[in-house]
C-alpha cells in the first residue's frame, strides 16, 4: 500500500502545478483578459483618434439615433433569421442522407459536402463575385435556361445582394455542421432504429422520433455557435459585395461597422467597442434563449 502523501509533498507539487501552467495564464491575461476589460472601458469614452473624453453610456445613447448602425444591425439580423435555420436545415438532411448505410461512394460524398468549410474565405469570395456579376455565370446560365430576360444585378441590388450573401455562407458552412450531425448519428445504437421498423414506423416518424431526440444536444451546439458566426459575419460581406474601398449599405454588418469606424473614418475606437459590445450582449442573449429552450424538462 502506497504511504499517503505529506502535506509538504502536496504543497510541493502544488506550487510546482501553479509554476507550469504560469505563463499560459499570463498570456490569456495579457491578450485576453486585458483586451476585453479595455474595451469595455473605451465604450465608455468618445472622441476622434486619441483625443478621447469621457461620455459614460454616451455611445449607448448614440446607438439609438445611429441610422448606419442600425442599418446594420437589421441587415445581421436578417441574416440570422433566414441563413441559420437554412443552413442547420440542410446540414441535418444531408447527414440523415449520407448516413444511409446502403449508399454508395459515401465517403466521397462526404468529403465533397465537407470540403468547402476548408477553402479559402477570401478565395471563394472572389469566385462568387465572378460568379454573380452583372455578366457572371450565373445570369448567363439563367438567361439561357429561359428563366429571366436581362441579367439580375446581383451584387447592387438590396434584396438580391443579401440572397448572394446567403448563398455563400450557406455553401461554406453547411458541410461543418453536417459532419457534427453525422458523427452523433452514428453513435445512435441501430438496435433503435431496427425495433422501429420492425414495428412498422415510417422513416419519417423515425427521423423525426429517434434521430431528432437524440441529436438534440449536437442540435444546440450547432445553433449557438452558427448564431455566433453570423453575428460576427464580416468576410463574405467584405470581399463579395464591396466594390473596391466603397463598402455596400445593403449588405453592411456591425463587424463591418466596427472596421469602418476603427479604420475607414475617422478612428472612433470608443464608439466602435460599444457597437462590439452589441454583439456580445445579442451573443449572450440568444445562446441563453436557445439553453433555455433546449433544457431538460421533467
Amino acid at each position: 500500500m502506497a504511504p499517503k502523501p505529506t502535506t509538504s509533498y502536496r504543497r510541493f507539487y502544488d506550487v510546482n502545478g501553479w509554476l507550469f501552467v504560469s505563463i499560459a495564464l499570463g498570456l490569456i491575461g495579457v491578450f485576453m483578459a486585458y483586451p476585453i476589460v479595455r474595451s469595455l472601458w473605451m465604450s465608455l469614452h468618445a472622441g476622434q483618434g486619441t483625443v478621447v473624453e469621457f461620455v459614460g453610456v454616451g455611445n449607448v445613447v448614440r446607438l439609438a439615433g445611429d441610422p448606419v448602425f442600425l442599418k446594420a444591425l437589421q441587415n445581421t439580423c436578417i441574416f440570422l433569421v433566414i441563413q441559420v435555420p437554412i443552413m442547420l436545415l440542410l446540414a441535418l438532411v444531408m447527414a440523415s442522407c449520407l448516413n444511409m448505410p446502403n449508399l454508395r461512394f459515401r465517403g466521397l460524398l462526404r468529403t465533397a459536402v465537407f470540403l468547402p468549410c476548408v477553402t479559402s474565405l477570401v478565395a471563394y469570395s472572389v469566385v462568387f463575385k465572378s460568379m454573380f456579376s452583372y455578366d457572371g455565370l450565373v445570369n448567363h446560365a439563367l438567361a439561357w435556361l429561359g428563366l429571366i430576360s436581362e441579367p439580375i444585378p446581383w451584387l447592387n441590388d438590396p434584396f438580391w445582394s443579401k440572397v448572394v450573401i446567403i448563398i455563400a455562407i450557406t455553401w461554406r458552412w453547411t458541410g461543418y455542421n453536417m459532419i457534427f450531425y453525422l458523427a452523433a448519428m452514428q453513435n445512435i445504437d441501430k438496435s433503435i432504429y431496427e425495433a422501429a421498423r420492425i414495428d412498422g414506423i415510417s422513416a419519417y416518424r423515425r427521423f423525426v422520433s429517434i434521430t431528432i431526440p437524440n441529436l438534440k444536444p449536437v442540435i444546440l451546439f450547432t445553433t449557438v455557435t452558427s448564431t455566433i458566426g453570423t453575428l460576427q459575419l464580416f468576410d463574405e460581406p467584405m470581399n463579395i459585395t464591396t466594390v473596391g474601398t466603397v463598402f455596400s449599405d445593403n449588405t453592411l454588418t456591425l463587424s463591418m461597422y466596427i472596421y469602418n469606424l476603427s479604420f475607414k473614418f475617422v478612428p472612433n475606437f470608443g464608439y466602435a467597442a460599444t457597437v462590439s459590445y452589441v454583439i456580445v450582449l445579442l451573443v449572450a442573449a440568444l445562446a441563453a434563449i436557445q439553453f433555455y429552450a433546449a433544457r431538460e424538462r421533467n
